[in-house]
């Protein structure tokens, strides 16, 4: 079993497509922050921990409560 198998089977869909975005913006906070102002690495790094990690937690309530929102609504078209 691969390392990504073993993920997608032990989380839920919601916790793997924040992990995916939050290292995808990482990266692009930190070449953005650095090409942008100039920061050195260590500050765009730490602009770049900061701001994804902050956006990662709202990425994934908002996920959590839409999820629930659109089996809530499909539940409703059923009954």
């Amino acid at each position: 079993m691969t390392i990504l198998n073993t993920i997608t089977t032990k989380m839920s869909d919601s916790l793997l497509l924040t992990i995916v975005y939050t290292i995808g913006h990482f990266i692009i906070a930190v070449t953005c922050v650095t090409m942008i102002t100039g920061a050195s690495l260590e500050l765009a790094t730490i602009d770049a921990l900061v701001e994804p990690t902050i956006n990662a937690f709202w990425f994934y309530f908002l996920h959590k409560i839409y999820t629930k929102y659109k089996a809530r609504k499909q539940k409703s078209k059923t009954n």
